[in-house]
């Protein structure tokens, strides 16, 4: 079969081709697996951090991609949940031990023997893929492939982001940053949380007005101050400034939620220029965001349906595979990237 692999990491402001398209055999499925005949994978910031050594496989080569769907073609003598022919989808979380004091207390995504789906095993840049039963999902009619691609992790962790962040309705959001999960969070909270203001920190006047369009009531850029201050920010951005910059706008108490697998190094020693008195003091807090559980995947895609978060999407073809990642390192993005591979 026909799958991009990752070979080595690199540095993606030198190396314009960092995956290949290679020949490679057909998955061989366990007995609770089932070989997905891949139609869509969503492109992903992860990757690029996959990619540049941040978050690295284990070992190499890998398929990347965690935001796959298709068609179930086979399945392990002992799968029961699907059947040949449902259309499902394959996210991050890959696999947990199941057993350890995190997955009993429903906390999978911190599991320490989490595996993720494209980095600790083969992903969705490929014709065919597996997945065990237990870790993919039925998905809902009202999208198509494409659509429900980004679903299943830009937003599954953007459900994840606003969940942390315990915004009450009226209060006021901001997204720093305003990409694929930030959009699909935008669309998410304005459902949830009818009466709340929501306000973006963006790079440029292009990602200021898509957030605009989408129902931002105010939107600038990620040093300016926003009219009044946020009850709870959500970081989607790869960076630090943005940090700095949105604990400026928190209100007293409020919660800022950094939705980012890692972060780049490029602008680190701005952390040492933080104001204890001005940008953390008052009771403001910081949370991260780590991995997903199946639980968030799940009930992301049932709200999505019940309420149609429909994301914006931008097409490539698969052979295109390192044009999307480039262009999402350079940050050429409005919505969420996908890769059509069927």
């Amino acid at each position: 079969m026909k799958a991009f692999l990752m070979k080595q990491t690199v540095n993606l402001s030198e190396c314009n081709h960092p995956l290949f398209l290679s020949d490679i055999p057909e998955p061989i499925l366990l007995e609770n697996e089932i070989l997905i005949k891949v139609s869509v994978c969503g492109v992903c910031h992860t990757e690029l951090d996959e990619i540049e050594g941040r978050t690295p496989p284990p070992s190499l080569p890998v398929v990347p991609g965690h935001q796959a769907v298709g068609v179930v073609i086979a399945a392990g003598r002992s799968v029961r949940r699907f059947q040949i022919g449902d259309r499902i989808g394959a996210a991050w979380i890959f696999s947990t031990c199941g057993v350890c004091h995190y997955c009993r207390s429903n906390r999978e995504n911190l599991c320490p023997d989490f595996k993720a789906t494209g980095r600790d095993a083969n992903g969705g840049y490929a014709e065919y893929m597996k997945v065990g039963e237990d870790f993919a999902y039925l998905i809902p009619q009202n999208f198509s492939d494409a659509q429900a691609a980004p679903l299943l992790c830009a937003g599954a962790i953007g459900y994840r982001s606003l969940h942390l962040t315990g915004l009450k309705d009226g209060q006021n959001l901001g997204l720093t940053g305003f990409g694929a999960s930030a959009h699909l969070v935008m669309k998410m909270a304005k459902k949830l949380y009818p009466n709340s203001s929501i306000y973006v920190f963006a790079r440029n006047e292009e990602e200021r007005t898509f957030a605009r369009e989408l129902g931002a009531v105010w939107a600038g850029s990620i040093k300016e101050s926003a009219p009044v201050k946020l009850d709870a920010i959500i970081d989607t951005t790869p960076v630090w400034l943005p940090i700095l910059e949105a604990l400026k706008n928190l209100a007293p108490g409020g919660r800022l939620v950094i939705n980012a697998i890692r972060k780049e190094d490029a602008d680190k020693d701005l952390l040492l220029e933080l104001d204890y008195s001005s940008q953390l003091w008052m009771e403001k807090e910081i949370k991260s965001v780590a991995n997903v559980a199946r639980s968030d995947v799940a009930d992301f895609l049932k709200l999505a349906s019940q309420i149609f978060i429909n994301p914006i999407i931008e097409e490539y073809p698969f052979v295109e595979a390192n044009t999307a990642l480039l262009d999402l390192k350079q940050k050429r993005i409005r919505g969420a990237k996908v890769l059509r591979i069927s």
